[in-house]
């Protein structure tokens, strides 16, 4: 018996390395996590020993859905989801201020998600 040509398909995308793997999409809102904050994170040193310092450290939060390295006026764009305000700010003053090698940040809070897409084929 053969495999159908969409079961081949998948497989040939996930051995080419373009399908990375699956995962179930949960509810921010009904897990008691749509707080959202981006943080501009400015490091003290960008000497590549402190990049690669800051990214595993990044890699270990899981407060820290997205971490960007920026060209720009600072060195990494953060996106943070918690609970509420007040979460955040002790979020803040004890886990992201305590990352290696941060030297400032400024926070945008998101009031509202109107557009949040995940990559599919085609895009």
């Amino acid at each position: 018996m053969s495999k159908s040509p969409t079961q081949a398909r998948l497989r040939r995308l996930e051995e080419n390395g373009v399908i990375l793997g699956y995962r179930a999409m949960l509810n921010p809102i009904r897990l008691g996590v749509d707080h959202v904050a981006f943080v501009e994170v400015r490091l003290t040193d960008t000497r590549e020993a402190a990049l690669t310092a800051f990214n595993k450290a990044v890699s270990r939060v899981p407060q820290i859905e997205q971490a960007h390295m920026i060209a720009g006026n600072f060195d990494y764009l953060l996106k943070v989801r918690t609970r509420d305000m007040n979460s955040y700010r002790s979020f803040l003053g004890d886990t992201i201020s305590a990352l290696p090698h941060v030297g400032s940040t400024s926070t945008y809070v998101a009031m509202e998600a109107v557009k949040e897409v995940m990559l599919s084929e085609g895009t």
